[in-house]
C-alpha cells in the first residue's frame, strides 16, 4: 500500500511540475491564462472499516484549473492590436460562413488578403452590424459576422450650400466702371471657396462684391472664372447674368429679406465638362443660424473687408487613411476627405463559469456544458469590459511565484521519491529474512 501512496505522490508532484512549467513557458504568450493544479486526498473505506485508524490511499489530481485574472496591458503601434480590460472574450470563426465559434483574449489581429480582420491562426473576428450613426442594430451572437475593412474610397458629395459671414467696408467708393469680373477695378472685394461636383472634382467658386449705392451692394458669382446666373437676383450685369443685392441699415446691419438664400442656376457644360451632374445647384446662405447675436449674416461696418466664415457642405473623393476602434468596440474607417464610416462593433462574449471552458490551443477556448451558454454583448455595457486599441493583454503569469512553486514541486517530488526508496528498502529487508 505504501508503494501506491508514494507513487500517487510522485504523480501529483509531476503534474504540479508540468503545470508550473507550462505557465513559465507561456509567460510571454499574449492572452494566456495561468493554470493551477488542484489535488484531493484519497480515502477508500467500507461500512465495516474503522475510520479512526484509516491512513489514506494517497493523492489525486482533481483539476487543472485556469485562472482568468486580468493580465497587464502592453501598448503597441498597431490599431488592430486589441486588449480587453475586464470581463469578456473575443469571438472568432475559422471560416467566413462557419458556425464553429472559438473565444480568446489574445488580441493580435491583422488584415488578411481579403481585408478581413483575423488573428494569428486565421480566425475571423466577429462583430455586430451597426447603423449609420454607429448604434448596434443587433447584439445577438447569431447576427454577428466577420469584420471586413472596405477597400473602396469614401464617396464624394456634391456641394449644395455655401455659408458666408463677412464684413463689407462701409467706406468703400462706388466703382466708376460697369462690372467685369476679369477687371479688379470694376468691383470692390472678392472671396473664393472650393466646391465639389457630383464626381468629387473640385471647382473654385468666387463671389464679387460691388458697392452700388450707400448701404447697398451687388454680388455676382463665378465658378472656375465663368460667371453663373443667380435667377433670384434683382440686378444684371448687362450681359444676361443676374446677381444678388445686399442691403444694410445705417447701423451696418443686414436688412435683406430673411431667410436670405441665393440659388445659382445649374452649372453649365463648360464648367462640368467631366460628366458630373449638370443640374447641380448651390445655395449661398447668409443667415443659416437665424436672427440674433449668433446670426450668420454679413455686416457693413467701418472696417476692412473680412470673411469670418466660409463653409461648404461638399466632399471630395476620399481614400482610406486609418481605422479607429473605440473603447466600446465601434470600428470606424477614416478617409482623407475628413469623413468617418462606422463599420461594425466588436462582439464580446461572457460565460457564467470561465473555468468550465474547453481549451483548444492557440490561446482559445470553446463553450462547454460546464461553462454555460455564451452571452454576447457590447464592450462597456453591463458586466462586459472595455476594449483598448493599440494594446495587448499580456499573460497573467507571475514568473517569481511560478519559480517558487517550481522549487516547491521539486521538493515534493524528491520527498515522494525518497518515500518510495524507503519502501523498497523495507521490502528488500523483509525478503532477506530467513
Amino acid at each position: 500500500m505504501s508503494f501506491n501512496i508514494a507513487l500517487s505522490g510522485l504523480n501529483a508532484a509531476q503534474k504540479d511540475l508540468d503545470v508550473t512549467s507550462n505557465n513559465i513557458a507561456n509567460v510571454n504568450t499574449v492572452g494566456f491564462k495561468e493554470s493551477r493544479a488542484e489535488f484531493v486526498d484519497v480515502y477508500a473505506a467500507s461500512l465495516l472499516a474503522s475510520g479512526k485508524t484509516k491512513v489514506g490511499d494517497g493523492v489525486l489530481t482533481a483539476d487543472v484549473a485556469q485562472q482568468f485574472s486580468q493580465g497587464s496591458i502592453q501598448f503597441t503601434n498597431n490599431s488592430l492590436d486589441l486588449a480587453i480590460t475586464g470581463n469578456g472574450f473575443f469571438a472568432t470563426v475559422p471560416e467566413i460562413d462557419s458556425l464553429e465559434t472559438s473565444y480568446t483574449r489574445a488580441g493580435q489581429f491583422k488584415l488578411n488578403d481579403s481585408n478581413f480582420v483575423v488573428n494569428s491562426s486565421g480566425g475571423y473576428l466577429l462583430g455586430f452590424p451597426v447603423n449609420a450613426d454607429g448604434s448596434s442594430s443587433s447584439v445577438a451572437l447569431s447576427t454577428s459576422a466577420p469584420i471586413q475593412i472596405p477597400t473602396a474610397s469614401g464617396a464624394p458629395t456634391k456641394t449644395s450650400e455655401v455659408d458666408v459671414k463677412m464684413n463689407l467696408p462701409a467706406g468703400d467708393a462706388i466703382p466708376a466702371f460697369a462690372f467685369d469680373h476679369t477687371d479688379p477695378l470694376t468691383y470692390n472685394n472678392s472671396t473664393s471657396v472650393t466646391i465639389f461636383d457630383s464626381l468629387g472634382d473640385s471647382h473654385v467658386m468666387t463671389y464679387y462684391f460691388i458697392k452700388s449705392a450707400p448701404n447697398q451692394w451687388d454680388m455676382y458669382a463665378a465658378v472656375d472664372n465663368i460667371l453663373v446666373d443667380i435667377p433670384t437676383g434683382p440686378v444684371n450685369n448687362g450681359a444676361g447674368i443676374n446677381g444678388a443685392q445686399l442691403t444694410f441699415n445705417p447701423s451696418g446691419d443686414f436688412i435683406g429679406q430673411l431667410p436670405v438664400t441665393i440659388q445659382t442656376a445649374q452649372l453649365n457644360a463648360a464648367i462640368l465638362s467631366n460628366g458630373a451632374d449638370p443640374t447641380q445647384q448651390i445655395i449661398v446662405d447668409f443667415n443659416l443660424d437665424g436672427t440674433g447675436p449668433n446670426a450668420n449674416e454679413p455686416t457693413q461696418f467701418a472696417s476692412n473687408f473680412e470673411v469670418t466664415s466660409l463653409k461648404q457642405d461638399g466632399l471630395a473623393v476620399g481614400r482610406l487613411t486609418g481605422i479607429n476602434i473605440g473603447t466600446d468596440g465601434l470600428v470606424r474607417a477614416t478617409y482623407s476627405n475628413g469623413t468617418e464610416q462606422p463599420l461594425a462593433r466588436i462582439a464580446l462574449v461572457s460565460f457564467a463559469n470561465n473555468q468550465g471552458l474547453t481549451q483548444v490551443g492557440n490561446t482559445s477556448w470553446k463553450e462547454s456544458i460546464v461553462s454555460g451558454e455564451a452571452l454576447a454583448g457590447e464592450a462597456g455595457a453591463g458586466t462586459f469590459g472595455t476594449i483598448n486599441s493599440s494594446a495587448l493583454e499580456q499573460s497573467n503569469v507571475n514568473l517569481t511565484t511560478e519559480l517558487i512553486d517550481l522549487i516547491s514541486a521539486q521538493r515534493n517530488f524528491q520527498a515522494n521519491s525518497r518515500a518510495l526508496e524507503v519502501d523498497n528498502q523495507l521490502n528488500q529487508t523483509i525478503l532477506q529474512i530467513r
